[in-house]
């Protein structure tokens, strides 16, 4: 999967839910193709990258004004609004039964409640652009998850290469030859652990809700409904209600959710019916790239040379890490 935020879990659903239809159409029952939409693939794939590039600036401006938990809940409720409002024009119904619903609480607290909410505690101390560049790790840490949690995954030289070349890149990025030398660690390493999460969460789903019977919007909009109840508890265990509501702050929140949360999750099952996963996660690798460029043009964050450098290390490593042998490449003299 791709793995800015929601990206592992659309691929996963609708994975899930192409798996789910695929079984029970007979073979002779010819598959009705997806009705492409009125604007190009092509424009909204920019779109989504410019949405999911931006994430990370906007959850640093809401950092400014609430706490992190805070703008995790208001990017939550956002997102799951304009889910909630795709659902009521599609007609589509909450899932059903007890296991699913129990199984998509763990999956809402992996991919959406624990790693918002690192993402949001680790920019109170690091760079936007640093958080989006430790998010293109997620690819390497499901690589190293796959190998042992899932079977049907082999190790390949050239997947091997990529993964050690994309923790490569993560030293440079961290600039380890200098002892780390003015970076906050802790943040780091929420970030990171962020980016930990998506992989974890995705095995889980796979492993967990594969044939449910119940379309990927409805999994997911009832996903993030769930991680907002989570929200919505520890929040107040752990904040106070802001006294003021700036607007700057509240209004990067609010598109952080509805766009970033609710309309990109939207655009990337478009994407992934239209053209298949493999291009359409290709969005994964202009995420940094937008990220970077926002942080520095907008917020004035400061860039070294190892940063950029770094960065396409990371980004070479994790294609690598999702590249398959193509058929027959493999024996051929």
């Amino acid at each position: 999967m791709c793995y800015e935020v929601e990206c592992a879990m659309v691929t996963v659903m609708s994975t899930v839910a192409t798996q789910r239809a695929t079984a029970d159409t007979p073979a002779d029952t010819p598959v009705a193709p997806h009705r492409r939409t009125a604007l190009d693939w092509r424009l909204r794939f920019g779109v989504l990258s410019l949405i999911w590039g931006f994430s990370f600036l906007f959850i640093k401006v809401g950092t400014h004004a609430y706490a992190p938990f805070q703008v995790t809940l208001g990017r939550l409720v956002f997102g799951t609004a304009v889910l909630a409002a795709a659902m009521a024009v599609k007609r589509e119904r909450l899932p059903r039964g007890l296991r699913t619903w129990g199984h998509l609480t763990v999956a809402a607290f992996l991919l959406n409640a624990l790693p918002f909410s690192l993402f949001a505690y680790s920019e109170l101390t690091i760079p936007s652009t640093l958080a989006g560049i430790c998010n293109a790790t997620s690819p390497l840490w499901g690589m190293v998850l796959s190998l042992v949690a899932l079977s049907e995954d082999r190790p390949t030289r050239r997947r091997v290469a990529g993964l050690g070349l994309g923790f490569l890149g993560v030293l440079t990025v961290l600039g380890a030859w200098q002892g780390f030398h003015g970076l906050d660690m802790t943040g780091m390493a929420m970030a990171l652990l962020a980016s930990l999460s998506y992989p974890i969460g995705w095995i889980y789903v796979r492993r967990t809700l594969a044939g449910t019977g119940h379309s990927h919007l409805s999994l997911t909009g009832a996903q993030l409904f769930l991680a907002t109840v989570q929200l919505a508890v520890v929040t107040p265990l752990f904040t106070t209600l802001p006294s003021r509501f700036p607007l700057l702050p509240l209004l990067a929140v609010a598109a952080l959710g509805a766009l970033g949360t609710g309309l990109a999750v939207l655009l990337q099952y478009g994407l992934v019916a239209e053209v298949g996963p493999t291009t359409a996660q290709m969005v994964t690798y202009f995420i940094p790239v937008i990220a970077t460029a926002a942080g520095v043009a907008i917020l004035g964050e400061s860039l070294t040379w190892s940063t950029p450098v770094g960065a396409v290390i990371v980004l070479a490593g994790a294609a690598l890490t999702q590249s398959r042998t193509r058929p027959g490449v493999r024996g051929r003299k």
